[in-house]
C-alpha cells in the first residue's frame, strides 16, 4: 500500500498539525509503510496534485478537513481512491459551525472514506451536528512521542534565580490558545513566589495577539518570550520546566503539549474544557481550571508543594505511556487503510504479475 499525506504544515514548522504528521509518518514508515507527505503551507495545489498523480497513491489521508480537505478530495476523486479525513482542532470545533466555512467542511466530510478523530467528545459533536456521518467516523487518539534531540539553554536565554518554578506555555500564540489568560494571575503572584517565573515558547500566528502578548510581557522580569523552540529540542524545555499550561478555548479531543508534558513527568495545569478533560483528571494526573480565581489557586498549591507537582506528573506519565502508546496510534490508522484498501489475495498477484508478462489476462482460458 502507498500512501499520500496532505498536511497544512510539516517540519520544521512546530505547529500541532505538523507535529502530529511527522508523528504518525515516522511510524507507519517504520511499520513498512511507503508513503509521501505533503505540505500544503510551501507547496502550491497545482503542484500537489501534479506530484500526487505521479505518485499514485492507494489512499489519500489528509490532515484537517477545511485547510487540505478540499484538495485532497478533489484529487481522491480524480485518482479513484479512497479518502480518509483526520479532524485535528479548528476543523471540527469551529470551521464546521462557521457560516463562511460549513459548507466546505461539509462536503469534505461527505466524500471522505473515513472520518478519524482524536476523542470521543469529537466523534458527539460531530455526528451531533451531521448524524448522517456518524457510522463512518472512528476514534483514534493521539500518542506522545519526543525525539532525544539536542538541550535547549533555558539558563543561558533566561535569568534564572535559586529553585525557580517554571510555568511554561508551549504554543503556537494565537486567539484561540488564550495566551494572556495566565499573566494577571501571574502578576498577582510574583511578589509572593519571587521564584515563579512564566514562560513562553511558540510561534506567533496571530500577528495583533503576539503583539498584544509582547506588550503585556515588556517590563516583567517573572515573564519572558522564548520565540520558537525548534522541536528536537521541545522534550528538553519540557523537562527543565515544572508546570506546562494549557489555557485553550478548544482542542480537537487532546492536545500535543499536554500529551508531551504528561509524558515528560510535569504537572499540568489546563484549562477545563472536553478536549483536556480527555487527558486531564483534576487532582490525579494534573489539574483543571474554569476561571481565573481557580487557575490562581491550584498555581498556588503547585507553586508551594514540589512533592505534588512531582506525584501529579507521575500518575500522568504512567497514564499516558499506558493508554496512549505511538504503538496504538499507529495501529489504529493501519486498521483503516487496510479497510479502506484491502491487501490483493495471492490469486491478485499472480494476475497481476503475469499481466506485466502476457498483457491483461481474459476470463476464457
Amino acid at each position: 500500500m502507498r500512501l499520500g499525506l496532505l498536511t497544512p504544515f510539516d517540519f520544521p514548522s512546530v505547529r500541532g498539525n505538523a507535529i502530529t504528521v511527522n508523528r504518525v509518518a515516522r511510524h507507519l514508515r517504520q511499520r513498512g509503510v511507503e508513503l509521501g507527505v505533503w505540505d500544503c503551507s510551501v507547496i502550491a495545489e497545482a503542484q500537489v496534485e501534479r506530484e500526487m498523480e505521479g505518485y499514485r497513491p492507494a489512499l489519500i489521508h489528509a490532515f484537517h478537513a477545511f485547510r487540505v480537505g478540499p484538495l485532497a478530495l478533489r484529487i481522491a476523486r480524480k485518482l479513484g481512491v479512497p479518502l480518509l479525513v483526520t479532524i485535528t482542532g479548528t476543523d471540527g470545533n469551529h470551521d464546521l459551525f462557521d457560516p463562511e466555512r460549513a459548507q466546505t467542511v461539509r462536503r469534505v466530510l461527505e466524500g471522505a472514506a473515513t472520518v478519524t478523530v482524536f476523542h470521543e467528545t469529537m466523534l458527539s459533536k460531530i455526528s451531533n451536528a451531521l448524524p448522517d456521518l456518524a457510522a463512518k467516523i472512528v476514534v483514534i487518539p493521539q500518542s506522545a512521542w519526543l525525539e532525544e534531540g539536542s538541550p535547549y539553554p533555558l539558563a543561558e536565554r533566561l535569568e534564572l534565580p535559586p529553585g525557580a518554578v517554571i510555568f511554561l506555555f508551549p504554543a503556537g500564540i494565537r486567539m484561540v490558545k488564550k495566551p494572556l489568560f495566565p499573566l494577571a494571575s501571574c502578576e498577582r503572584l510574583a511578589p509572593r513566589f519571587p521564584h515563579l517565573r512564566l514562560v513562553y515558547a511558540g510561534p506567533i500566528l496571530d500577528p495583533e495577539e503576539g503583539e498584544r502578548l509582547l506588550r503585556a510581557l515588556a517590563g516583567h522580569r517573572w515573564a519572558a518570550y522564548l520565540g520558537t523552540v525548534p522541536y528536537r529540542q521541545m522534550r528538553s524545555l519540557l523537562e527543565a520546566s515544572d508546570v506546562v499550561l494549557n489555557c485553550s478555548l478548544s482542542e480537537g479531543g487532546m492536545a500535543n503539549s499536554v500529551l508531551e508534558g504528561m509524558a515528560c513527568g510535569r504537572a499540568v495545569l489546563a484549562s477545563d474544557i472536553e478536549g483536556n478533560r480527555s487527558l486531564v483528571e483534576d487532582g490525579v494526573t494534573g489539574f483543571l481550571f474554569r476561571e481565573p480565581g481557580e487557575f490562581e489557586a491550584k498555581a498556588v498549591r503547585l507553586l508551594e508543594d514540589p512533592g505534588l507537582r512531582r506525584w501529579l506528573g507521575l500518575i500522568g506519565q504512567t497514564r499516558v505511556r499506558a493508554l496512549y502508546p505511538p504503538e496504538r496510534e499507529v495501529q489504529g490508522y493501519l486498521v483503516q487503510y487496510q479497510r479502506l484498501v484491502p491487501a490483493p489475495s495471492a490469486g491478485d498477484v499472480l494476475v497481476r504479475e503475469a499481466s506485466k508478462w502476457y498483457g491483461p489476462c481474459s476470463n476464457r482460458g
